[in-house]
């Protein structure tokens, strides 16, 4: 099979399944697949039953669609992603967005645990981001392009919708949490930058730094949903005030502790929709 044909096998193999037709999907990152749990009268499809789905072998990530109700929508979140340090190749990373859009999502909601790299933010605040910077090395959409996915040479320049943005921050600021915007950079991992690296990354504008979120947004944006991306801030990553090792188990830490208010956050973002 092409990488089209396996798209369509794996979609019809969960849309057959289901008589839910979700229109919102969910990427939840490291840490925060709990929100996956909030969906009433939810359906679980783990990626090893699904065909030609490629397995996640980090700690933090189930690894299942799980789709249900929430706020009265039929919702599709991902618990649980795909990286590109796996040694996967960049279309296997993005498989599951290519698989939501099958299923009909139009709107993308992507989360990911990140570390500050601007001194405003601190451990545990959530960024809308604004924009990216691709320091990965490569993108999913090199390679054979089909038509039927989206276009050979798609737009970034407004990857995150910017009128959804704004609503939503509105919405936070009226029910007293604070959020953030800035710029999102993703790198390969899977280690944490050293200092050279992180004083390079935040010369060239980045608020935030991590090592998923940009080529599942590239490859919605190419399949015309509308994007989002939510940083959660785990560390800071600000060079020169570094003074103990990070460590994953840290990162999770943190990010299970935010988990209230990003519930929060993501429940006003769906009731608003």
């Amino acid at each position: 099979m092409n990488y089209l044909e396996k798209i369509k096998d794996a979609g019809a193999y969960i849309r057959n399944r289901t008589s839910y037709r979700p229109r919102l999907g969910i990427i939840l990152g490291s840490g925060l697949g709990s929100f996956a749990e909030e969906l009433q009268d939810a359906e679980k499809y783990a990626f090893a039953d699904i065909p030609h789905m490629p397995s996640s072998t980090v700690k933090g990530h189930a690894g299942q669609f799980v789709i249900g109700k929430y706020k009265q929508k039929d919702v599709v979140a991902l618990q649980g992603r795909i990286h590109y340090y796996e040694g996967r190749t960049m279309q296997e990373v993005c498989f599951p967005v290519r698989i939501m859009r099958e299923l009909g999502v139009s709107q993308l909601i992507i989360t990911s645990a990140c570390g500050a790299l601007n001194a405003s933010l601190y451990p545990g605040a959530l960024m809308f981001v604004r924009d990216h910077i691709n320091l990965m090395g490569t993108n999913p959409l090199i390679g054979k392009n089909y038509e039927e996915l989206g276009p050979r040479f798609p737009d970034m320049s407004e990857a995150y919708d910017q009128a959804w943005r704004q609503e939503s921050r509105q919405w936070a600021s009226a029910n007293g949490i604070e959020t953030f915007e800035g710029v999102h950079v993703a790198v390969t991992g899977p280690y944490f930058y050293s200092h050279a690296e992180l004083r390079m990354v935040q010369k060239i504008g980045g608020d935030t730094i991590g090592m998923s979120m940009v080529p599942e947004i590239i490859v919605g944006v190419h399949g015309g949903m509308r994007c989002m991306g939510i940083a959660c801030i785990t560390d800071m990553a600000i060079p020169d005030q570094m003074h103990q090792a990070l460590t994953h188990e840290a990162v999770m830490e943190v990010a299970k502790r935010t988990r209230p208010q990003f519930v929060r956050l993501l429940s006003g973002i769906i009731s608003i929709l």
